[in-house]
């Protein structure tokens, strides 16, 4: 019979307690609080963005630490997720610059903690995606983003979105590695685009390049132009 209870498709034991949910809220605002707290304090940054899976002897980890060191060098300080891999080289590539080498880590069961570069007084964990992934925006005053897998194209779709819909500051946007992106870029075009999902000017939200010193001077010949600003 219709609404009879053996034929409910919702489990019994789904229910969750009122209390477990306020308490979450109050998690949640305390990694918001924690964040904009030790944020702000550090200044113009650049968020980097990459695999965890990249070896140390791949050339897009030569090219991050490179790239990282350059445009800590130019002032800025670097923001990554704390890990291994791309995020490790950028990190690197911040301490050798002298520059502030931020990361916030996100508590995952199959990841290490946070790699060897990141400074002491600028790590920060985070239990929930959205949390961490608001403040890589709020005071990046640009991404550059290598290859990397869902994670990274996540983060980078978000902060397209975000500048789509005016929600947040223009910043620059800067692929590295034409070979890796230049089949997303094409469908992006060949697709979307075509299929009028997004605008023409929706592409030029963002650079390709191949090369470490256009990355870094991209990011610089904008802020010669606008003054650097938390992003919301």
């Amino acid at each position: 019979m219709k609404g009879d209870k053996k034929d409910a498709v919702i489990p019994r034991n789904f229910e969750q307690t009122h209390s477990e949910d306020s308490w979450s809220i109050f998690k949640i605002m305390g990694e918001f609080v924690e964040g904009y707290d030790k944020l702000f304090k550090i200044g113009p940054c650049v968020t980097i963005f990459g695999s965890s899976r990249a070896k140390r002897e791949d050339p897009y980890y030569s090219m991050t630490v490179e790239t990282a060191k350059k445009i800590t060098e130019k002032g800025f300080g670097v923001i990554t997720g704390g890990g291994p891999g791309i995020m490790e080289a950028a990190n690197k590539g911040a301490s050798l610059g002298n520059g502030k080498s931020v990361g916030l880590g996100i508590s995952l069961p199959f990841e290490q903690g946070m790699n060897d570069f990141v400074d002491a007084d600028y790590m920060l964990d985070f239990n929930y995606f959205f949390a961490r992934k608001v403040m890589f925006v709020k005071y990046a005053q640009g991404f550059i983003v290598f290859p990397g897998g869902l994670g990274t194209l996540d983060e980078f779709f978000e902060a397209m979105t975000l500048i789509q819909t005016h929600k947040v500051t223009r910043f620059p946007i800067i692929l590295v590695g034409t070979d890796y992106w230049k089949g997303l870029v094409s469908w992006m075009q060949e697709t979307m685009v075509a299929n009028g999902t997004i605008s023409p000017e929706d592409i030029e939200l963002f650079k390709l390049t191949d090369d470490v010193d256009e990355a870094v001077n991209i990011i610089c010949e904008f802020y010669e132009e606008n003054n650097p600003k938390p992003n919301f």
